[in-house]
C-alpha cells in the first residue's frame, strides 16, 4: 500500500504524457486525476497506521549502490513528519489537478500539463518518504526538474523561459550545498541513511575537519552546508530572486509551487535534520537569516502591483518565518506553519487565478477596475 503512493503520481504522469494523443484530454485528465486522488486516499490509511496507532516503519525495495562501505539502498521511511507531508502533497495536488481541468480548458496543451503536475507530486512524495540522503537528492532534483518544465510551460513566451531557467539556475546554486552537505554527511558518519546517522549523532560532537589547517567542527559544517541547501529552495534571502519570477507559469502551478511541494522542501530537509542542526553552532544564523527573510518579502509585497507577485513576495515572508522557528529550535511550530501554510496559499493562489480568470486575464491590481461586477 505504501509503494502505491510513490507509484500512483508517475503513472498518472507516463498515461498522460506517453498514451495521451489515445486517451484523449478527458481521459488524461481523469486518469491523472484519479490517481493523486489514490494516492492521498492511501495517505490517509497509513497516516492513521503511524501517526494515531504510533507505529512508524520502513520499506525496502532493493539496494542501490553497493561498493565496500558505500551501501545505499531503494528505501522508504514513514514516520510522523513523513505521513503528515504525504497528507499536505496528495491532498493539495490532487485539488490542483481538479481546479486544472477547468481552469486550462482552452489549452491545446492540457493533456502536457496534468502529466507534469502528477510528475511534480511524484518526486515530491519520494523526497518526503526517502529514508537516506540520496534517494532524498533524487526527489529534491526531480522537482527542481519537474519546476523547470512547469513554470516555462508557455514555451512561447519569452519571460516564461527566462523564468524558468532563473530559477533551474538558482536552485542549483543551493544544489551545490546540498551536495556538499551529503558528502560531509557520509565522511562523518560512513553512511547516508537517515536512522544510522541521526543515531550517531552524539558521538560527533566536537569532532573536527582538517581544512587548509583550519579546525572545523563537523556537525556545524554538516548544517550550514545543509542549511546553504535549503536557502535555494526555500527562496531565502539572496537566493529569493527565482520566486516572484515564477509566477509567469499557470496559476495552478504557483499553488503546486508556493504550497505543497517546492518551497516546502528547505524546511523540511531542516526540520527532517534537526538533530544535526540542535548540536551545532549555526542556529544563530539561520534564526536572523529567516527573520530578515520575513522582513524583506513582505516590506517588498507593499508595493507590488501584480496579484500573482503580491502573493509569491508573501510565500518567501512566511518562509522566513519557518526558517526562523527552526533557528529557534521550535521545529513542531515550522512544522505546523509548513503544514498550515501549504492549505491557505494553494487556496490564496487559486482565488487569484478565479480573480483574473474573471476580469480577462489582468493581474494589475490597479486595472482591476471590473472587480465589482
Amino acid at each position: 500500500m505504501s509503494i502505491c503512493i510513490l507509484i500512483l503520481p508517475f503513472l498518472g504522469f507516463f498515461t498522460s504524457n506517453l498514451f495521451g494523443r489515445f486517451l484523449g484530454v478527458f481521459g488524461s485528465c481523469l486518469l491523472s486525476t484519479a490517481s493523486i486522488l489514490g494516492a492521498f486516499l492511501l495517505s490517509v490509511i497509513v497516516f492513521y497506521e503511524v501517526n494515531l496507532c504510533a507505529s512508524p516503519f520502513t520499506v525496502i525495495i532493493c539496494d542501490w549502490f553497493n561498493n565496500e562501505l558505500f551501501l545505499t539502498s531503494w528505501g522508504f521511511y514513514f514516520d510522523t513528519i513523513s505521513c503528515v507531508m504525504l497528507l499536505v502533497v496528495c491532498g493539495v495536488s490532487s485539488l490542483v489537478h481538479l481546479y486544472s481541468i477547468e481552469y486550462m480548458s482552452n489549452d491545446p496543451h492540457l493533456t502536457r500539463f496534468i502529466g507534469y503536475l502528477s510528475l511534480f507530486t511524484g518526486f515530491m512524495v519520494l523526497l518526503v518518504t526517502a529514508d537516506n540522503f540520496i534517494v532524498m537528492f533524487l526527489g529534491w532534483e526531480g522537482i527542481g526538474l519537474a519546476s523547470f518544465l512547469l513554470i516555462g510551460f508557455w514555451y512561447t513566451r519569452i519571460q516564461a523561459g527566462k523564468a524558468a531557467i532563473k530559477a533551474m539556475l538558482v536552485n542549483r546554486v543551493g544544489d551545490v550545498g546540498l551536495a556538499l552537505g551529503i558528502c560531509c554527511v557520509f565522511i562523518t558518519f560512513k553512511t547516508v541513511d537517515y536512522l544510522t546517522v541521526f543515531s550517531l549523532t552524539s558521538l560527533a560532537i566536537n569532532e573536527h575537519f582538517n581544512f587548509l589547517c583550519f579546525e572545523l567542527d563537523k556537525l556545524t559544517v554538516i548544517s550550514l552546508v545543509l542549511f546553504w541547501g535549503a536557502l535555494g529552495k526555500s527562496a531565502q534571502l539572496g537566493l529569493h530572486i527565482w520566486l516572484p519570477d515564477a509566477m509567469e507559469g499557470p496559476t495552478p502551478v504557483s499553488a503546486l509551487i508556493h504550497a505543497a511541494t517546492l518551497v516546502t522542501a528547505g524546511v523540511f530537509l531542516m526540520i527532517r535534520c534537526c538533530l544535526l542542526l540542535e548540536n551545532s553552532n549555526c542556529l544563530f544564523l539561520i534564526a536572523l537569516m529567516g527573520s530578515l527573510t520575513a522582513f524583506f518579502a513582505s516590506t517588498v509585497g507593499l508595493v507590488q502591483n501584480d496579484l500573482k507577485r503580491v502573493i509569491a513576495f508573501s510565500t518567501c515572508s512566511q518562509l522566513g518565518y519557518m526558517v526562523f522557528a527552526v533557528g529557534l529550535s521550535h521545529y513542531s511550530i515550522a512544522f505546523f506553519h509548513l503544514s498550515n501554510h501549504a492549505l491557505f496559499k494553494a487556496l490564496l493562489f487559486l482565488s487569484a487565478g478565479c480573480v483574473i480568470h474573471g476580469i480577462s486575464d489582468e493581474q494589475n491590481m490597479l486595472k482591476m477596475g471590473g472587480l465589482i461586477k
